[in-house]
């Protein structure tokens, strides 16, 4: 079930929210345990059972962790669920059977959680509920942010319910559903266009790589807008997961602005226990490679995957070994570079092979035997001109900063405070009306 669906904002939602707050506060982990493992099996039927299969065995090895502590015995479980939890997501990875919708983010969850218990930074969950609840949270379920245990292992236990708390969280997930709806979803259509064009150009080849890096950046950023203020309504705090990343300076800055729970979460539980930076260059550069060689699996189990997880690795490498005090001289320049490598980045990363991705980049360098301009390109940048702007605009703080000057004086937050639900309901309003009138609206990360 999509969250950009009619079933869902109007069937499934209302029906959770009425459930959640009419029942005692001492049941709301059930009732979101219950409404979760309904959610996944909407789509997902046959694979509920794995997750609460993975939930049960993950409760009791943290258990039992917990008891053993960091002795030999608590080693051997650690090891042992760990070979399981990567194991189980390898054979999904890697193998030709269907793929679990979610595996790759609450596999990773699930791994937090046991680590964590090992390294005594979080206690072990004696109520299973509550650990099912946290693992199989519909908001962030099927598409990230990875929410680790330790962030809200006290919400679990407690949390804030009130209008405030609760009308942000309706803010922040319609803005997320406006850049999933209204931006993404056109952007793809543009993408689709292209792909079944017969009349391809350079500048058409360009015009797709600008538009499915802007659509994955809407599409991914609007579904975690959406699991924040989801989660916000049910009480929880969820750690943001973008920051404008289009705005960088470098390519280390891009990866803490861009799917930052998924680089967060690759530091703490590979690259610094590999040794992080405090080893020898050598092994350094060889700690970045593994941890962008497995960024890149995660993805996907297919070459153009890892190719895009190395390509980020090389360019790390060079940053850290010399590029990165250039970088911050060369004002302008330097986001002209993240741009460029990063929409290249993306290419090769929605390819369907790297023989495709071979051949848009021979197009978009001008080597694929195309013209430089094409009459079908020219008409769609036409009619996709304005949605490529607001894109643009819409991928840095631009808007959120002329919202929040509109709004410092005491005259702006009078204005907000009426304006602002009306805004809310509009937008509502608009993103009802496309749902009704397309039916084309993916997620780009529910394959992962």
């Amino acid at each position: 079930m999509l969250f950009s669906s009619i079933s869902f904002l109007y069937y499934f939602l209302p029906c959770v929210l009425i459930l959640y707050y009419i029942v005692p506060k001492t049941c709301r982990n059930k009732a979101l345990l219950l409404v979760s493992l309904v959610f996944y099996a909407w789509g997902e039927p046959k694979f509920v059972f794995l997750m609460m299969g993975m939930v049960l065995f993950h409760y009791l090895a943290g258990i039992l962790i917990g008891r053993y502590g960091q002795s030999k015995k608590g080693q051997a479980v650690l090891a042992g669920t760990l070979v399981v939890s990567i194991g189980t997501l390898c054979f999904y990875k890697f193998s030709n059977v269907a793929w679990p919708i979610g595996i790759s983010f609450y596999t990773f969850q699930l791994i937090s959680y046991v680590v964590d218990v090992y390294r005594q930074t979080a206690e072990p969950q004696k109520n299973l509920v509550n650990l099912g609840a946290y693992i199989t949270m519909f908001p962030q379920l099927i598409a990230g942010p990875i929410v680790r245990y330790i962030d809200i292992e006290k919400q679990l236990q407690e949390r804030t319910h009130n209008y405030e708390k609760t009308l942000d969280g309706i803010e922040r997930f319609l803005i997320g559903l406006a850049k999933k709806i209204l931006i993404s979803n056109a952007l793809g259509e543009l993408c689709e266009i292209f792909k079944t064009s017969d009349e391809k150009s350079v500048v058409f080849f360009w015009v797709y790589a600008i538009s499915y890096t802007l659509q994955i950046y809407f599409d991914f950023s609007g579904y975690s807008d959406m699991a924040i203020g989801l989660g916000k309504i049910f009480g929880f705090e969820f750690l943001e997961n973008f920051h404008y990343p289009y705005i960088s300076k470098s390519i280390t800055e891009f990866w803490r602005r861009w799917h930052m729970s998924l680089g967060s979460w690759f530091r703490d539980y590979v690259y610094i226990p590999l040794g992080g930076n405090r080893v020898s260059k050598g092994r350094w550069y060889f700690n970045i490679f593994v941890v962008w060689t497995l960024t890149g699996l995660w993805h996907g189990a297919a070459p153009q995957f890892v190719v895009w997880g190395l390509l980020f690795a090389v360019l790390l490498v060079i940053e850290k070994h010399w590029l990165l005090k250039k970088l911050e001289k060369a004002k302008g320049w330097n986001h002209v570079y993240v741009l460029f490598f990063v929409i290249i980045s993306f290419v090769i990363f929605n390819a369907a092979d790297m023989a495709e991705a071979a051949a848009y980049m021979k197009g978009m360098f001008g080597f694929g035997n195309v013209p430089l301009m094409s009459a079908e390109c020219g008409y769609y940048l036409k009619s996709y001109g304005i949605l490529l702007i607001s894109a643009v605009i819409g991928s840095t703080p631009i808007i959120k900063n002329v919202v929040m000057k509109a709004t410092a004086a005491s005259y702006g937050k009078k204005v907000f405070v009426v304006v602002r639900p009306i805004v809310l309901l509009l937008i509502l309003a608009v993103c009802t009306a496309y749902l009704i009138d397309s039916s084309f609206n993916p997620f780009l990360y529910f394959r992962f």
